[in-house]
């Protein structure tokens, strides 16, 4: 009998379909991964400090969001709340802690005072060039150096000039287009311009000099040198102020006090708030303070002149507020690299260009100093043309070389104190600041 071969195929088809039961189905082909997002680059936040003054505040707030726009991953903190009086306590107190600003704010005078505590750092050369900084800013800038050495750069320089105030000029018979163009005439019109009531109280104010503000300034660098002398040796270790022509420049300032009588620092709240709240008719000060008016007095009918001549000799006073870069910001190097950007753009000419529209400091760099418009304006170019004469005072310690002069003034206007023995006094307390700092080098 034939056997059959059903068992056989049976037993095959079942093996084979356990095999193809055992295999996975082959997979769907697979969807390429999107690829992985790059985090986003970290911000760096860098702190700039500098002191509460309404212009300066709004004008750095414009750099800031300017420079911001152009570097995204670069966050700036504006710390402009801090006091004028309580600056220098706040930095004191920050910058060696290791916290505060990395880029800082500072008057050109008290570089060597923050240099020698540890507040500042050199500007690198490679971002600062010691040429690009002679060929492009103005000659003043040469201050920042401190023993050859850049340790500052701004974004604005000023100089002094004579401010008056037209309506009070007219109300007191005077020509508002003919300011003073000498010291004589300063002090003929400011007697002119001095309105008192039957009792005597003073209503407006011809001139009120005031070493506290800026005319410490006004007397060493303009007044000495017009009445013949020189505020301080050529390696600047040695105070000249205390001789003849400086006591000659000596008594003219005090004169508006003691003799002329045409102004107390006491009333309207000082002589500046005084000048702008429209109460004195001449007044020397700086072109930032064209900026102030703006604000707090827009009607304002004034004019700004060159400061007054002497014995054919003019002169003015230039300074400058300007900026370093702290330990803070050394001790980190993406943060100093932040640092060093955001200081090349506020120290630019575009930078000086906006600040001069919003201050009224003229540009630090010479490219929009010398715009011609600036050098015709009516308010801004009185300053801009005294740059070509203007001189700038070495200071070891601007704040005590300011106090000694406003200390002297206070004793002669509220002690009586003989002027000759107070201007002595003045430039012993002077010689002793630079004795000090030319001692330890």
């Amino acid at each position: 009998m034939k056997r059959s071969n059903l068992p056989i195929l049976l037993s095959v088809l079942l093996v084979s379909a356990l095999l193809l039961a055992a295999c996975p189905a082959p997979a769907a082909p697979a969807q390429q991964a999107a690829p992985e997002a790059e985090p986003a680059e970290e911000a760096i936040e860098i702190e700039y400090w500098q002191y509460n003054f309404g212009a300066r505040v709004d004008a750095m707030n414009q750099l800031i969001a300017n420079f911001e726009e152009a570097n995204p991953n670069i966050k700036v903190i504006h710390n402009a709340d801090i006091p004028y009086a309580e600056f220098r306590d706040k930095i004191a107190a920050s910058v060696p802690a290791g916290v505060g600003p990395d880029v800082a704010t500072l008057f050109y005078g008290w570089q060597s005072v923050w240099i020698d505590a540890g507040y500042l750092v050199p500007l690198p050369e490679d971002a600062f060039p010691p040429a690009m900084v002679g060929e492009k800013f103005s000659p003043m800038v040469q201050a920042s150096f401190v023993e050859g050495t850049l340790y500052t750069l701004p974004t604005a320089v000023r100089a002094l000039a004579l401010f008056y105030n037209k309506d009070l000029m007219t109300e007191a018979g005077l020509d508002p287009e003919s300011p003073p163009a000498t010291l004589d005439e300063l002090a003929d019109q400011a007697v002119a311009c001095t309105q008192r009531d039957d009792e005597g109280n003073l209503l407006v104010e011809g001139f009120v000099a005031d070493p506290d503000a800026q005319d410490h300034h006004w007397f060493r660098e303009v007044l000495v040198r017009q009445f013949g002398g020189v505020p301080y040796s050529d390696d600047n270790s040695e105070v000249l102020y205390n001789d003849e022509a400086g006591l000659q420049a000596w008594n003219y300032l005090l004169a508006f006090h003691t003799e002329l009588a045409t102004g107390d620092r006491d009333l309207f709240d000082g002589s500046t708030n005084a000048f702008v709240g429209g109460n004195v008719c001449f007044h020397v000060d700086g072109s930032f303070r064209l900026g102030t008016i703006a604000k707090d007095n827009p009607e304002m009918n004034f004019g700004v002149a060159e400061l007054p001549a002497h014995n054919g000799i003019k002169s003015t006073f230039g300074s400058y507020w300007t900026h370093g870069l702290t330990k803070k910001a050394a001790a980190d190097q993406a943060r100093f690299d932040a640092s060093v950007k955001f200081l090349q753009y506020i120290t630019s000419a575009e930078a000086g260009a906006i600040w001069v529209d919003i201050v009224g400091e003229l540009p630090a760099q010479l490219e929009a100093g010398s715009n011609p418009e600036l050098l015709a304006d009516e308010k801004l170019g009185a300053f801009a043309a005294g740059l070509g004469y203007a001189y700038s005072t070495f200071f070891a310690n601007e704040s005590d070389q300011k106090q000694a002069i406003v200390d002297s003034f206070d004793m002669v206007i509220l002690t009586d104190e003989d002027p000759a023995t107070a201007l002595q006094i003045a430039a012993e307390a002077d010689q002793e600041v630079l004795d000090d700092f030319w001692s330890s080098r």
